[in-house]
């Protein structure tokens, strides 16, 4: 690793390192010097639905969180968000970074029986990279199978933050038979069929996922450490149980029937805590965000959304979606002040500064005329609908006749991507590394709410054009204000999540989501 550009390339994942989000777990004894007991079931009460487990397409967190279980990349995350191999047995970039080479590990099975090989991994990065988020930064990149273990990578841009946005796990770059792939469709993969520690069995809709132990995983043999290292499949059979009702949730993991809850709702928080046999795990997620449907509609017009921003107060927002400060970090930043790497307050003038007349001003400069202005959401994530609830009140002050349409989460991320179906919605981002994963900036995204501004893409290409992470801070820096001038969306605050699991449980680990090999049953 001589060259220099590789150099800036780790100096980068050790600043990462930096980064506060840790992960937490749920067993505080010591279990280096036991040896964890194996088999068994394990049962994950879930609060969503997916609408799909191929992680390529989406950015739901409910896939990513499912789909880890089976699907694996190229290279991952350690537990100091560090790029380290996964697939890859090593890589290494070219001194002028216009090529990134991969070495296979070899003998590494997929479910089939299948060996992965160079070719699968071509397939399944060009396919990868025509998603959402992944269209954004890597666009007409070239993959090249140079033999049967080797890949190499020709970025279109050559940035420091390629490797980083490999490792994402919002809509992450899974590896699947080249099969596979080739029958996929645009509604996704027709089997799901990976290299993971977990093998899928069966999804049964609207009750539960349920995956069982792959018998010919290949585990590397570096220490467990975040997304990295050595994984074992110590349970039997997964099961995700698809429950969207909360109190189905916490009762079920105070009673015994689920080991792990997802979502515990804000205001049980004290409840499952002290529930005997129940530990819980506050953890921090993302951002906040009110999404505006900027395609079509009263939100084309940049004043309408300045309006709406003048109109709030994000704390009554905040609290009346989180409960109490506990859950919530208010700020107008799209990074904690622990990612010292991306974290700026520029643009906090336009963040929390409530004006009620201004707001009504620019209300009628966008031609706003008492029509009805439709917010989407949902209940699976109770905090979006305490959200929508309370704007719809906040809004009503300047004149907004605000109508609510309630549906499952599902059908919501089907309804988001119609323009003609309504005007805001709210959304939960996850714990991102990089600005790239935000899906809502990048117009070639084309994500739910359709941001266009070629100021914000300009920003974004300069980012990734830096060579350097302080140079790249540099314009970060101006291209958050610019969003808190232009409003793609709304960021609220940075919230976090509850999660319940059983003292029965060994070994869990939350990390960009809940790591669930490596974790054990005691029936």
């Amino acid at each position: 690793m001589k060259n220099k550009f590789w150099t800036t390339l780790l100096i980068t994942s050790l600043v990462l390192a930096l980064i506060g989000c840790t992960s937490k777990s749920a067993d505080t004894t010591a279990t280096t010097t036991t040896t964890p007991k194996s088999g068994g079931t394990l049962k994950f009460a879930y609060n969503v639905q997916p609408t799909t487990l191929d992680p390529q397409i989406t950015t739901a967190i409910a896939t990513r969180d499912i789909s880890r279980n089976m699907f694996e990349t190229l290279v991952t995350l350690d537990s100091k968000y560090k790029v380290v191999p996964m697939l890859a047995e090593s890589f290494e970039a070219s001194s002028d970074g216009k090529t990134i080479t991969f070495k296979l590990r070899k003998g590494v099975k997929f479910h089939n029986g299948k060996e992965m090989k160079a070719e699968d991994v071509v397939a399944s990065m060009l396919r990868w990279q025509q998603g959402p988020v992944a269209k954004a930064n890597f666009g007409s990149s070239t993959w090249e199978a140079t033999d049967e273990y080797t890949v190499v990578l020709h970025p279109e841009k050559p940035s420091f933050l390629n490797l980083i946005d490999l490792a994402s796990t919002d809509q992450f770059a899974a590896i699947m038979p080249k099969e596979t792939i080739a029958a996929a469709d645009a509604t996704g993969v027709k089997e799901y069929i990976g290299t993971g520690p977990f093998q899928f069995v069966e999804w049964k809709q609207n009750q539960y996922v349920h995956f069982k132990k792959f018998a010919g995983y290949s585990a590397v043999s570096s220490p467990a450490d975040g997304l990295a290292g050595k994984k074992v499949a110590l349970v039997d059979d997964l099961y995700f149980n698809i429950v969207t009702d909360s109190s189905t949730r916490v009762n079920g993991i105070i009673g015994g029937e689920y080991d792990l809850a997802n979502a515990v709702p804000y205001d049980a928080a004290a409840q499952v805590k002290n529930a005997p046999g129940v530990s819980t795990i506050v953890y921090p997620m993302g951002i906040h965000i009110i999404v505006f449907n900027k395609q079509q509609g009263l939100f084309k017009d940049v004043k309408a959304r300045q309006a709406v921003n003048l109109a709030l107060n994000e704390k009554e927002l905040l609290t009346a979606a989180f409960s109490s400060s506990e859950f919530y970090d208010y700020g107008n930043s799209f990074f904690p002040p622990t990612q010292a790497n991306w974290y700026t307050d520029m643009g906090k003038e336009n963040y929390d500064h409530q004006d009620l007349e201004k707001a009504k001003q620019l209300l009628k400069e966008a031609g706003y005329n008492g029509e009805p202005i439709t917010i989407i959401t949902n209940r699976d994530y109770i905090e979006h609908y305490n959200t929508a609830v309370n704007l719809q009140q906040q809004l009503s002050k300047i004149g907004m006749n605000i109508k609510l349409e309630v549906m499952d989460f599902t059908t919501q991320l089907d309804r988001r991507n119609k323009p003609d179906q309504y005007n805001m919605f709210v959304s939960g981002q996850g714990t991102f590394i990089s600005p790239f994963q935000f899906p809502f900036l990048d117009s070639k995204s084309k994500w739910a709410g359709w941001t266009n501004n070629p100021e914000i893409d300009k920003l974004l290409a300069e980012i990734k054009s830096q060579p350097t992470q302080a140079k790249a801070t540099e314009s970060f820096v101006k291209l958050q204000k610019l969003v808190w001038e232009d409003l793609p969306v709304i960021n609220t605050g940075t919230y976090k999540q509850i999660k319940a699991v059983s003292k029965k449980v060994k070994g869990f680990q939350e990390f960009i989501g809940p790591v669930l090999w490596n974790t054990s049953i005691e029936n």
